[in-house]
């Protein structure tokens, strides 16, 4: 299979693989053709056993954005008033759920995959992360949990996969206030294993060097370590992706979250009333 896609790329190099997030203009926002394209590329990398690991990388100044909230925010608000309330939440029980799935295609690759991060890594861009085996970034790299900032609940993997990472209490103090935190912080608390250099150049290359360091071991041996360390955790992920998706079905269509996104186009500071 080759992967056609405007927000995508896929490059290989002997056994290691580049996945690229390829919408730079947009800051590598993830809008409705990344959800669709990202479970295509990792079919393509899973059916290629010549792949023993992959580098997930971004083109341009910042790896990601999050969430495209100008082209999906109707999505979340829900524009259609004719439609009943059960209709409702069943969209967005399976919307939720479709975009979680596209990450788990990532997590469950067989090659180990290796995050590089640089610029921007925010909301979503931190759910693709923690989808992944390892994380290195650039000393430019700044990353937030900003969903409460945005009157959401995470709900695409970080709140499930990063208690493993960085632990429950970071995980709670990114999560509840939304702020950023940089590089240095970020390797302090574990949610990357080291800084290499100033921006991108310097972390894509650290990746890769990592990247032929796994891909050089017996690939059997690779996977087989991988599986048996994700499947203690693997049970409690899927419990923890459908129970927040549950939840958000009942729960996204808040005022709060209108006024949101009504902030986020018109440039100014929200106010949350909590209805």
């Amino acid at each position: 299979m080759e992967l056609h896609s405007d927000v995508l790329s896929l490059e290989r190099d002997g056994h290691v693989a580049t996945l690229w997030l390829n919408r730079p203009d947009a800051r590598n926002a993830m809008g409705h053709a990344f959800w669709r394209d990202l479970p295509l590329a990792c079919a393509d990398l899973q059916g290629d056993d010549d792949v023993r690991a992959v580098v997930v990388a971004a083109r341009g100044a910042h790896f990601s954005v999050g969430l495209d909230l100008k082209e999906m925010g109707s999505d979340l608000v829900g524009a259609d008033t004719a439609t009943s309330s059960a209709r409702a939440n069943e969209r967005t029980y399976g919307a939720v759920r479709a975009m979680q799935s596209a990450l788990q295609a990532l997590a469950d690759l067989r090659a180990p995959v290796i995050a590089a991060v640089h610029g921007w890594c925010i909301g979503g861009g931190v759910d693709l992360i923690s989808a992944c085996d390892i994380r290195l970034a650039a000393g430019d790299a700044l990353f937030s949990l900003r969903e409460a900032k945005v009157a959401i609940v995470a709900d695409l993997g970080s709140l499930q996969r990063l208690p493993g990472i960085i632990g429950a209490g970071h995980l709670a103090e990114l999560a509840l206030t939304g702020e950023d935190i940089d590089a240095a912080r970020a390797r302090r608390i574990g949610l990357v294993n080291d800084v290499h250099g100033a921006s991108a150049p310097d972390v894509i290359d650290a990746a890769r060097e990592l990247a032929r360091a796994v891909a050089a071991n017996s690939p059997w041996a690779v996977r087989g370590t991988k599986a048996v360390l994700r499947h203690q955790d693997e049970r409690r992920v899927a419990d923890g992706l459908d129970f927040v998706a549950r939840w958000n079905t009942m729960y996204l269509r808040t005022n709060d979250l209108g006024e949101a996104i009504n902030a986020f186009l018109e440039h100014r500071a929200p106010v949350f009333r909590g209805d």
